[in-house]
């Protein structure tokens, strides 16, 4: 290859690249904030849609309806993801008329100017006592939304990693027994509406739970070599490898084809030294956005996935110092570190 064509080869690389950043803190792309509210000094809702608003940050997800947040929504622009306390779920399974009250007051009085684009029956409840609510309350939800116009959005469920009993290599994903049949159920109704799983990663709990066997580089996205070959599958980052672990999983099912997104991932900034830090929570997030926008995994190459980071603030009441510093931003509004 002669001078001028190296030249141009590389700066054609170098824009590629340079976009590919610039994708993690631009417009319309599939990346979104989680907002969650356990925190007793946390800003007014108003300013918070501000400051998405202010960040670029398009996708906002909510774990409850709170009608001054919804209030606060409106007309923002800012496509929502909205849950129902897991409370509620069996409710809303059970009885029809209770998924259409649910819909009525939560979803009805604001669509003409909230943008719903996902309702997320359940988060983290497969496992759990109330999974076996999960299908008919997705089923339910469903038709309650077609009924008032909203056939368009997406209903699904959020599970967590917990939810697979066995996950190494990747290719050994499997759903654990007890659960095996709700997520038969599941994976049926989500692969007839065209709707992902949302599940939620967190790679920053594997390696602060056991460092001399995964290495930081492997969490945070910084390894140049394969740390696991599983057969023709080379895995440079831990992500890929939870992430594939459930696409294995769901193949163990029969639903090879079913897409997941990603429900929620980040790295807390403090809490659990020197696991946690500013720097660690920045290099992540950063490498995460990059990588979901530019690439799929080893077992789904070129599938982008929509994906939640968590969180946008700090959340003093939440349990335990990590848990509490999962924000990208000080509920003053200050950034914890630099991002968006």
């Amino acid at each position: 290859m002669g001078l001028m064509s190296s030249l141009c080869r590389f700066i054609l690389v170098t824009t590629i690249l340079l976009a590919a950043h610039q994708f993690s803190i631009s417009s319309s792309l599939p990346i979104g904030v989680c907002y969650g509210l356990n925190g007793n000094d946390l800003p007014p809702p108003s300013e918070v849609v501000g400051l998405y608003k202010r960040s670029g940050i398009e996708f906002i997800r909510l774990y409850e309806p709170r009608p001054d947040v919804l209030e606060a929504l409106r007309g923002s622009g800012l496509a929502v993801a909205l849950c129902p306390l897991n409370e509620d779920l069996a409710n809303i399974a059970q009885r029809p008329g209770a998924a259409d009250a649910w819909v009525n007051t939560n979803i009805a009085p604001y669509m003409s100017d909230v943008l719903f684009r996902w309702i997320i029956l359940g988060n983290e409840v497969i496992p759990g006592p109330l999974a076996n609510y999960v299908p008919a309350a997705i089923a339910n939800t469903r038709n309650s939304l077609a009924a008032i116009g909203l056939a368009n959005v997406t209903v699904t469920t959020a599970i967590p990693g917990n939810a697979l009993e066995a996950s190494y290599p990747p290719s050994a994903g499997a759903f654990s027994s007890d659960i095996t049949d709700v997520m038969i159920a599941v994976a049926g109704i989500l692969a007839g509406s065209d709707a992902p799983l949302m599940i939620n990663v967190y790679p920053y709990f594997a390696y602060a739970s056991n460092p001399s066997q995964v290495s930081a580089d492997y969490a945070l996205f910084a390894a140049t070599t394969p740390v696991v070959i599983d057969g023709s599958f080379l895995y440079y980052d831990l992500f890929d490898a939870m992430v594939d672990a459930f696409h294995a999983a769901l193949e163990r099912i029969g639903y090879p084809g079913l897409r997941v997104a990603i429900g929620e991932s980040g790295w807390p900034s403090a809490g659990n030294d020197p696991y946690t830090s500013i720097d660690n929570a920045m290099i992540y997030n950063r490498n995460l956005v990059n990588h979901v926008l530019t690439n799929g995994t080893p077992r789904r190459p070129g599938e982008i996935m929509e994906t939640f980071l968590f969180a946008m603030f700090n959340e003093n009441l939440k349990q335990g110092a990590v848990e509490q510093n999962f924000g990208f931003f000080y509920p003053n509004m200050n950034p914890v570190y630099p991002f968006w």
